[in-house]
This record gives C-alpha cells, sequence and structure tokens, in this order.
C-alpha cells in the first residue's frame, strides 16, 4: 500500500513522528507521500523524507486556505524545492469555496500561477477542491493539455464531477471519508466507476480518522488519523468494488508508483 497524501508535517505528529511511520511499516505500507501545503510544511516535509530516503516522498504547494500569501518567493521556493529527489509533485492546491479562508480571487490567481509553475517544470500535480467544482474544472481544462498526471486528492464530490475529472484523464484520491456512513455513503457508488489505473487512496492524516476503525485501535485522542490506518480505507473501497482487498491495495500502490515516478 502507498498512502499519497499524509500531512505528516504537521505539528500534531512532532512528539512521535517516528513511531507513527514504523506503525505505517508494520501496518504493511512501502510508502507515504507528505502533502506540503504552504512553505513551511513544503520545506519540512521535504526535509522528512530526506531523512526516510526510499520510503517517504514530498509534495510542494500552496493551499486554498493561504492563497493570498502567493507571491514570487513562493513561486522560488517552489521551482527550488522541485529540484529535490525526494519532491514528486506540485500541490496540494486548489480552490475552496466551503470555508472561504481567502478570497476566491486570491485562490484563483494562486492556483493559476501553480498550473502553470507545473506545467513548465513537467511535475505531477496534486489538486484540491470543495465546493468550487465549476472554476476549478474550469481553470484544470484550460491547462491540461500542458500538464502531466494530475490528481483531485480527497474527492468528496459528486458522480457528476468525477465523471468531469475522468474526462480530463485525471487520477481521483480516495480518502477515509469513504469510510463515513454520515456523509461519505455515496462514494460507495462513485468508487466503482473510477478505472483501476486511475485510483489512489490517502488518509489525509491526521484529518479524516476512517469510522471503520475498531473501538479498541483508536488512538488514544480518538481523532488523530495516521498512514497505519490506510488498510480500512483499502478494505472499504474494496467492498465497494466487489474486490479483494489484497488486490485493491497491490493496483493503487502500483498507480502511485507510475502517477509520481517511485521506484518499487
Amino acid at each position: 500500500m502507498i498512502d499519497i497524501g499524509a500531512n505528516l508535517a504537521h505539528d500534531g505528529f512532532d512528539a512521535d513522528r517516528d513511531a507513527v511511520l514504523q506503525r505505517a511499516w508494520d501496518a504493511g505500507l512501502e510508502a507515504i507521500v507528505i502533502t506540503g501545503s504552504s512553505a513551511e510544511s513544503a520545506r519540512r516535509a521535504v526535509e522528512i523524507a530526506h531523512q526516510h530516503r526510499g520510503r517517504v516522498f514530498a509534495t510542494a504547494g500552496l493551499h486554498p486556505h493561504h492563497a493570498a500569501e502567493w507571491d514570487a518567493a513562493h513561486e522560488a521556493l517552489f521551482r527550488e524545492l522541485a529540484t529535490n529527489p525526494s519532491l514528486v509533485s506540485l500541490g496540494e492546491c486548489g480552490l475552496d469555496y466551503f470555508r472561504d479562508l481567502a478570497p476566491r480571487d486570491a485562490q484563483r490567481r494562486a492556483f493559476e500561477a501553480q498550473l502553470a509553475l507545473a506545467a513548465e517544470l513537467g511535475k505531477p500535480l496534486f489538486l484540491h477542491q470543495r465546493d468550487a467544482h465549476a472554476d476549478f474544472l474550469a481553470m484544470l481544462r484550460e491547462h491540461r493539455d500542458r500538464l502531466g498526471a494530475v490528481c483531485v486528492h480527497c474527492f468528496t464530490d459528486t458522480r457528476a464531477a468525477a465523471e468531469d475529472y475522468l474526462a480530463l484523464d485525471c487520477h481521483i484520491g480516495i480518502t477515509g471519508w469513504i469510510c463515513d456512513e454520515r456523509r461519505g455513503r455515496h462514494l460507495l457508488e462513485i468508487v466503482p466507476l473510477i478505472p483501476r489505473d486511475r485510483l489512489l487512496l490517502e488518509t489525509d492524516a491526521p484529518y479524516l480518522l476512517p469510522r471503520t476503525i475498531p473501538k479498541a485501535l483508536l488512538p488514544r485522542d480518538g481523532r488523530r488519523n495516521e498512514p497505519a490506518f490506510l488498510p480500512y480505507v483499502v478494505a472499504t473501497v474494496a467492498r465497494a468494488c466487489g474486490r479483494e482487498a489484497a488486490d485493491v491495495a497491490h493496483d493503487t500502490a502500483s498507480n502511485a508508483r507510475c502517477f509520481f515516478g517511485i521506484k518499487p
């Protein structure tokens, strides 16, 4: 298994990050991609990946929540980090009209700049979209023929949105949201529609703790997610698709290696 999106640069892992990684390896993960969503987290993600070369990798981008901070210094930093062998993708970037923590025009400017940068550098792109499908799709469609591999991560949207992204040859990342019987049930019908070679799995740790984890195995605080819990996402996706969990784990890991250029 490969977790294609874990926020291990988050300060919530500072006290036990090495133990978190060891639990992931013990749970059967072969690699983890750490999400960089700001200048600080991108630098930290690359540092952590460098410390665990060959098993941990990093992305670098500016999340739409921080889009108002976009400037030439961010672009220069991401260009620099992109030369590091541990940096396998640009992003997380995109649009988020659900929280609107940055003005929407600032979100669109930052997203536009990062789309152009990914096209120029030829890096895969790790994208975020929430409640902004129309604008997000229009901007992505405008750049798509100049981009390489694209993943719409933490997909929680509608069947129509999934079909739009698949029509643009995007990969789709599925998280523990699918394990949430309160708000993720619609994903059980969408996931089987995703071609096997474009499905990717992730925890988005420390967020989105799968609700299918037995109570006895829950973390002490009952909230913090970590890569070791990826098998619960695998199991739910497998049931939704009528497949064996081992096959889903194998195929999605292979997809992740191809997407990010990770050598087995």
